[in-house]
């Protein structure tokens, strides 16, 4: 029985005999099958194919082969030379490229580990200054005690004389002494606080103090604002969604993406008008109208506390070290909220436009033409105002904010000409000792963002600025209806939201929901991104 075609042995390159019958010479070819056979063949397998004899075909095919040679000699051939030459240059550029990037990471490793020790001996000089500002103090009270105990023990020996010995007027200077003393109990000094709170997941911030970094190959694109960014605990590195499962065990991963649509989570009308706000730890809202009432709000908008105060607010801030409230109002009074009354704090020389209580228990008040850091009890630290002869580094300051990442500070301003602006509104950026201007964002959007109808290229007007946990920077655009969200390094990122009527403040939460008022009245919270830890 034949073999069939389809089970048909391969025949070997240079085998000259056939497969089905053994020993016969490969002598014919097989124009169906195009392949060759033997004598026994053409009675066999191939009995009714058309077949001719192998010396027939090979003077076709020797032209095929002549211009094979020809044209794998004269292009193939020279081609793949210069690929195998252009292989030394990217072996070379590839080394370089890497190089280069490595040097770059470095540098920028070595800046960060140089701020982070600037920070350091910053923050210990701080300490050490404040303990010996106490010390003093309390030196100093001390003092003031003993002499108190001297005159008060001096004054009982003088009354003790007196009833024993003395006369009827002796006995009535002394009555008349302790009814009015000459001296009193010295008040204990307010000592200078400070706090200290490690952060316990700092990767994704560290990650982002390092800066932008995008990889590609293998059909991907990773970068570190991908959607999927991520940073283990343990391995101190991005980890993709495939990485995911095997650093599972570990102790942790957080997670940090921007959603692709902002989610509004609440919406209601506010119950009192709203200039000025600030989320608290708990989910509420401390509020001010810029008039005369703090109130303080619930996340549905219920009016939980009010608090009065006798001259015009101006603004708040919330210490993230006490949790307590600062206000600053028209009479250029700086107060603390303690036990649900303002205590004052100190006062300064020119009217305070806005407030922002730092990281280290800082406030930093804003003035015309200047921005000014104080202790807690009204000494001046550093401040932005100018010589005579030099611009100020704000002109008309309305908004303060912190980063929380790199204590940088970014300030609204509509920079007046009174004062000596442009009059074009910006936000701009400076160091935390206010000493470098580091970039100013003057509401410039790219081109791919396409404005809308209630957004049709109005002037810019920074009205709120704050920054979220990972230190981007969101900016309340009032005149065009928007919320705007810059990376702490300037890179315009996205816009958050695009309302129907003007923007007013802005704040953020500790879950990074971010509280939006428009028109003094109407309170949206947006999600816009998540923070996770894994």
């Amino acid at each position: 029985m034949a073999t069939p075609i389809s089970q048909m042995p391969l025949r070997i390159k240079g085998q000259t005999t056939c497969n089905h019958h053994k020993g016969r010479q490969l002598e014919f070819y097989c124009e169906k099958c195009r392949e060759l056979v033997c004598a026994k063949c053409l009675s066999s397998i191939h009995k009714i194919h058309p077949v001719c004899e192998l010396s027939e075909i090979t003077p076709q095919k020797e032209p095929d082969i002549k211009n094979f040679i020809d044209r794998t000699e004269k292009d193939d051939l020279v081609q793949i030379g210069k690929y195998i030459n252009s292989t030394d240059t990217l072996l070379k550029d590839n080394t370089s490229t890497f190089e280069k990037l490595s040097q770059k990471l470095t540098m920028q490793t070595d800046k960060i580990k140089q701020e982070l020790d600037r920070l350091t001996s910053q923050t210990l000089s701080l300490y050490h200054k404040m303990e010996e500002d106490n010390t003093k103090l309390i030196k100093k009270y001390k003092q003031d005690l003993e002499m108190y105990e001297k005159q008060l023990k001096q004054q009982i020996q003088e009354c003790k004389a007196a009833l024993q010995r003395g006369s009827h007027l002796q006995i009535y200077d002394s009555f008349c002494e302790i009814c009015s003393p000459t001296y009193s109990l010295p008040v204990k000094p307010v000592l200078g606080t400070a706090n200290f709170t490690p952060n316990e997941n700092p990767q994704d911030l560290l990650k982002k103090a390092l800066g932008k970094v995008i990889t590609s190959g293998q059909g991907q694109t990773l970068t570190h604002q991908d959607q999927s960014v991520s940073m283990s605990d343990d391995l101190r590195q991005p980890s993709t969604q495939q990485q995911r499962s095997e650093t599972k065990a570990k102790k942790a991963v957080t997670t940090y993406k921007l959603l692709p649509l902002t989610k509004v989570v609440e919406e209601w009308k506010s119950p009192c008008g709203i200039g000025s706000l600030c989320p608290t730890t708990d989910g509420q809202v401390w509020t001010t109208d810029q008039l005369f009432i703090l109130t303080l709000l619930d996340r549905k908008g219920k009016v939980i506390q009010k608090v009065e105060h006798n001259v015009r607010i101006n603004d708040i801030s919330l210490s993230h070290t006490t949790h307590t409230l600062w206000v600053c109002d028209k009479q250029n009074n700086i107060m603390e909220l303690v036990s649900g009354r303002l205590t004052h704090r100190f006062s300064t020389k020119e009217e305070p436009w806005c407030i922002c209580v730092t990281a280290s228990n800082h406030v930093i008040v804003g003035m015309d033409r200047q921005i000014s850091k104080f202790t807690t009890n009204g000494k001046m630290v550093c401040t932005t105002l100018a010589k005579e002869t030099g611009k100020p580094l704000v002109c008309s300051p309305f908004w303060i904010t912190e980063c929380p990442v790199t204590h940088n500070v970014a300030v609204a301003d509509f920079s007046s000409e009174s004062d000596g602006g442009d009059g074009n509104g910006h936000v701009v950026v400076m160091d935390t000792d206010f000493t470098k201007e580091l970039f100013v964002y003057r509401g410039d959007i790219p081109s791919t963002y396409k404005l809308t109808p209630q957004t049709g290229g109005e002037p810019f007007e920074p009205r709120g600025v704050v920054y979220d946990s990972v230190g981007n920077l969101i900016i309340g655009d009032c005149n065009n209806y928007r919320v705007l969200l810059i990376s702490g390094g300037g890179e315009f990122l996205r816009v958050i939201h695009t309302d129907t009527i003007h923007k007013w403040d802005v704040g953020v939460d500790r879950e990074d929901v971010l509280w939006a008022v428009f028109s003094g009245r109407n309170v949206k919270l947006l999600q816009y991104s998540s923070v996770r830890h894994l």
